[in-house]
């Protein structure tokens, strides 16, 4: 008598296939989103940083010396079409995070700050970054998406 071969895998085989990919997904999974927020923090400091310069380009070269607000910065070509957006009325995140410009002193436009918060606290950052006319960036822990209007926090390596 002659009996057939059967050939291919097992049900339970597959089951033990599925069951390792899952694990390794759930070791992979939080090691890459901890990875995609602290990249998006790093682009929230490079984007403080160019606003800072963006700034003291713009002083320099008007008339009075004084600082611009976004709209002014865009329209001199000082800060990109994304960043712009990014600090508008109704913003658009980049790379995670929403930015904006205050401007200060006895002469609005003497003095400035700008700041930093992740779009998802938590989940696209977990700090939020200001920074002033004085260049240097401060970090401070980020509960929810309002961007700051003062420096605090803690200095972080300029």
């Amino acid at each position: 008598m002659q009996t057939k071969r059967q050939e291919g895998f097992s049900l339970i085989e597959l089951l033990i296939v599925v069951a390792i990919i899952g694990i390794i997904a759930a070791i992979a999974i939080p090691n890459l989103l901890a990875s995609r927020r602290a990249a998006n923090e790093a682009s929230a400091i490079s984007s403080v940083r160019t606003i800072g310069s963006a700034e003291a380009t713009y002083s320099s070269t008007s008339t009075n010396g004084l600082y611009g607000d976004a709209a002014a910065l865009q329209s001199g070509g000082l800060i990109d079409q994304a960043l712009y957006n990014a600090m508008a009325a109704s913003p658009t995140a980049k790379s995670g995070y929403f930015f904006g410009v205050t401007l200060g002193g006895t002469v609005n436009g003497q003095s400035y700050v700008t700041g930093s918060a992740p779009s998802t606290a938590g989940t696209t950052g977990s700090r939020k970054f200001t920074s002033d006319q004085t260049g240097v960036i401060y970090a401070q822990s980020a509960s929810n998406s309002t961007v700051p209007q003062s420096t605090g926090g803690n200095a972080i390596g300029n």
